[in-house]
């Protein structure tokens, strides 16, 4: 509770900023329907705001680390609020791919001030709290933030006034703060192939989870346009799928402690397969918005699913590294899918964005299907406990993550006590997935397995 009370003004800000945050990423793909874009259009500006948020993970810690977290935190809301205002004013699709990447870029360096501050003023006892509440506020924020879209037409400029006044807001309570500022960052290195080689699993479920939460970010709110009376209906769309993967990530996250994670991303996507059909299915009949909110049910907790798989299969000294290689490419995978679905749609139909989620769903169901008849599973009493996640955050979340610490209590191997293998040893791929099979051995209980025994 006393580490709450330090960062109390921070989480106001963050839920003011979310508010902001969560009515623009509803709004622009609105606008930009209104305004005459196709879906692929609309899908490339998108592309261009997931990719400013990978560029703002590699660049924007530098400038904090330069001038602080306070300084930061107003220059870049200033940025996101300007850039937010000039999409309401101009309809030059050129001009919406730069605006869009700054904001990406931006809300990417927003989340690293918060985030890199709440985990300077956690305990290693508070963590999972801290994280579990600013989880928990990012979500009911950026759904808060859809029933305010309905202040006015989507065409005219009241939507998005009241967007950049709850941005500039939040800059109020940090801005006010008598608490000092967190030390500077550091840097955190990408490494796609080491997260293969410790849970091709979480690497699936790291692209899954990014086409088709990524597509429905992008693409989701002109869907619902195409076939809505009014803007409530839109927005009703949206926030019934953020409630579903807000309301099921924890019962989703208790059952995957206690039995084999694979097989839970296994469930996820077979029924995220059907649910993404059934919404396809199910448009103008009384059952459509029940699918919208078990789609969000299944989908959204992916990502968190396949962070906990490649906590279970890295060690502590590498869950920061591999965590966020887990987010870049769920991140890079987010700003590819609308590309992909966003043709589809202005070839065929807005419902092919669903039946092609429910297509990614499936054929990802086979590979991690296969995946479990490679290798014995990460047992529970091995497993890291569940820490809820969202798939926009920033690195820096992983600092603040307490599966980081698990050293600390003796359930993840420390590097130096159990070696991971080099490419000499183990080499990389389905190659040294074979030689690491072969050479496998029954570990005794009580000693823990190391990095190269628990690859999924």
């Amino acid at each position: 509770m006393r580490t709450l009370m330090t960062v109390t003004s921070l989480l106001i800000s963050t839920a003011l900023l979310l508010i902001g945050h969560g009515m623009q990423i509803t709004l622009l793909p609105l606008r930009g329907s209104v305004i005459g874009f196709s879906e692929f259009q609309v899908g490339m500006s998108a592309s261009a705001y997931f990719l400013g948020f990978v560029g703002g993970a590699l660049v924007i810690p530098r400038i904090i680390a330069k001038v602080g977290h306070i300084r930061s935190f107003a220059v870049l809301t200033a940025i996101f609020i300007t850039a937010l205002l000039g999409l309401e004013m101009l309809d030059s699709w050129g001009a919406w791919l730069v605006l869009r990447f700054a904001t990406g870029a931006m809300i990417c360096g927003l989340y690293t001030v918060i985030e890199s501050w709440l985990n300077n003023q956690a305990t290693p006892e508070s963590r999972g709290q801290v994280l579990a509440i600013y989880t928990f506020i990012v979500l009911m924020s950026m759904a808060a933030g859809q029933g305010l879209i309905n202040v006015g037409p989507v065409s005219e400029a009241a939507p998005f006034m009241l967007a950049a006044v709850f941005l500039a807001l939040a800059i109020v309570p940090v801005g006010l703060t008598s608490r000092l500022a967190p030390a500077p960052l550091e840097s955190t290195r990408i490494r796609f192939s080491l997260l293969y080689e410790r849970s091709p699993s979480a690497f699936a479920g790291a692209i899954v989870s990014g086409l088709v939460v990524g597509g429905f970010w992008s693409l989701g709110a002109v869907f619902a346009q195409r076939y809505s009376a009014s803007l409530s209906d839109v927005t009703l769309f949206i926030t019934v799928t953020i409630a579903g993967g807000a309301l099921f990530q924890y019962p989703i996250g208790w059952l995957s402690d206690r039995v084999d994670r694979r097989r839970v991303m296994l469930a996820l996507c077979c029924l995220g397969a059907a649910s993404a059909a059934a919404v396809a299915a199910s448009v103008g009949t009384p059952w459509h918005m029940g699918a919208v909110f078990l789609f969000g049910a299944f989908t959204m907790p992916m990502y968190a699913i396949s962070l906990a798989m490649a906590a279970d299969n890295s060690s502590s000294s590498e869950f920061v590294e591999i965590g966020t290689s887990v987010l870049m490419l769920n991140a890079l995978c987010a700003a590819a899918a609308p590309l992909l679905l966003g043709q589809l749609m202005t070839a065929l139909s807005p419902v092919a964005l669903f039946w092609a989620s429910s297509a990614l769903c499936g054929l990802f169901a086979l590979y991690v299907g296969y995946q479990c008849t490679r290798r014995r599973p990460v047992t529970v009493e091995e497993q890291t406990p569940f820490s809820a996640a969202g798939m926009e955050a920033a690195p820096t979340a992983f600092d603040l993550d307490p599966r980081g610490l698990e050293d600390e209590v003796g359930d993840l191997v420390p590097e130096e006590a159990e070696p991971a293998p080099d490419a000499a040893d183990a080499g990389t791929g389905e190659a040294g997935a074979e030689k690491a099979e072969s050479e496998e051995k029954p570990a005794p209980a009580p000693i823990r397995l190391g990095p190269e025994d628990r690859e999924f």
